[in-house]
């Protein structure tokens, strides 16, 4: 067996098998009705219905006949292949930062447990515009800016013609959601006109320890939306929503793979549901990816749709997208399963202090889902209560005898 850093590592629970479960029903979808059809047409009704189930069963679809050219992804993936293959010198010219988190990195972390990977990433606005810090109070807005590498030289115009292809798909997508919520088809679209979507060029090299490491760890997106390209080798797996168990999705030539995002998750207040994935490396293939994430303006408060609630039932909390993104780039981390949970759930936010410092915005105080306290109380029947009167007359050790028998 191979030797890696420990940093790999998963923990024993984690670590993946290698006895691969092709995912059965993960939907593929045929998006051909959107060109073909009217609004009425019974075939974009039955696409739409198509697209509600498989977010509401699996989170996870994937789609052909999408409209996308196939020029553009051959175009972006060779030259993903030629940046890769530079050397480690020559990527790190070009290495992303505290103050500008684009460009290159090979030592990101997930749930603290690197990952096998070195990515490329860049805006789909450039610049783009964010907070600049996580601090509620502080209004000041930043502009994050491509840097792109000398070499290889196709590299920027592959990647800028490919993101505008994607934020097309982006919106049919987008539009099939909202109509399969029972929503104007544009009720969504709004959030996304001065988006700070982002693109991830992925490689994931040989690995000699594939049952140790993964390329990464399990986590859900953030985001809305995520569109991914994979080449044929294949690493994605899904974890089943009917039985927990991790199912390997089998490359599609072509096909893009989508899955709803947390932010779908709130403003559908639970109706369709993010849901963790993790990717494998391969002992005798390198991988790459190439996934599109799909995120609002920065100045985008989230929080459950007005109709798909009611005034008794929305549960979450708003959040500003804007400080949320920025702290997870500061963290280098992906928060806890599930991203946003930890501090947005209605039921479990208040907090009540006359300590300035203990803000309803301030999730560093705030304990994991798992580890919140239960408001509603259960007191403990059966813990014994013990009277010691009897030590104060026991004043030699025969008269303590009695009462120790």
């Amino acid at each position: 067996m191979g030797e890696v850093d420990p940093a790999f590592v998963q923990s024993l629970e984690h670590q993946p098998k290698l006895d691969i479960i092709e995912a059965e029903g993960i939907p593929l979808i045929d998006l051909s009705p959107l060109i073909n059809s009217s609004d009425n047409d019974s075939s974009l009704a039955s696409l739409v219905a198509e697209v509600g189930d498989a977010c509401k069963n699996w989170g996870f679809f994937q789609v052909i006949n999408h409209g996308v050219p196939l020029k553009y992804r051959e175009k972006i993936e060779s030259a993903e292949r030629r940046f890769f293959a530079l050397s480690k010198e020559e990527k790190k010219k070009v290495s992303r930062g505290e103050a500008n988190p684009l460009g290159y990195y090979d030592t990101e972390l997930t749930k603290n447990v690197r990952d096998w990977k070195e990515v490329f990433d860049f805006t789909v606005m450039n610049p783009t515009i964010v907070p600049a810090s996580h601090v509620p109070e502080d209004r000041e807005l930043r502009e994050w800016v491509n840097q792109w590498p000398q070499y290889p030289p196709e590299l920027r115009e592959a990647c800028e013609e490919y993101a505008a292809e994607m934020e097309k798909l982006t919106y049919k997508l987008l539009e099939l959601i909202a109509l399969s919520l029972g929503l104007p088809k544009t009720r969504l679209n709004g959030f996304f006109k001065e988006h700070t979507s982002f693109i991830r060029l992925n490689h994931y090299p040989v690995c000699p320890v594939p049952q140790l490491v993964l390329g990464v760890g399990r986590h859900k997106d953030a985001g809305a939306l995520t569109i991914l390209a994979q080449d044929d080798v294949g690493g994605l797996e899904v974890k089943r929503k009917t039985d927990g168990e991790w199912v390997f999705v089998k490359p599609t030539p072509n096909a893009y793979i989508i899955n709803v995002g947390d932010i779908i998750q709130v403003w559908s207040n639970d109706k369709y549901e993010s849901v963790e994935h993790r990717v494998m490396v391969n002992s005798e293939k390198e991988r790459f990816s190439i996934p599109f994430f799909l995120n609002p303006a920065h100045f985008t408060w989230v929080e459950p749709l007005e109709e798909l609630t009611n005034k008794e039932n929305p549960k979450y909390k708003a959040y500003n997208w804007g400080k949320f993104f920025v702290t997870r780039k500061r963290t280098n981390t992906r928060f806890s399963e599930p991203n946003f949970h930890c501090y947005l759930r209605k039921e479990t936010i208040k907090v009540s202090s006359n300590n300035s410092t203990l803000r309803e915005d301030n999730p560093a105080f705030i304990l994991a889902l798992e580890h919140q306290p239960e408001l509603d109380v259960t007191e403990a029947k059966g813990i014994p209560l013990i009277d010691l009167s009897p030590l104060n007359i026991a004043d030699t050790d025969a008269e303590f005898s009695k009462f120790s028998g």
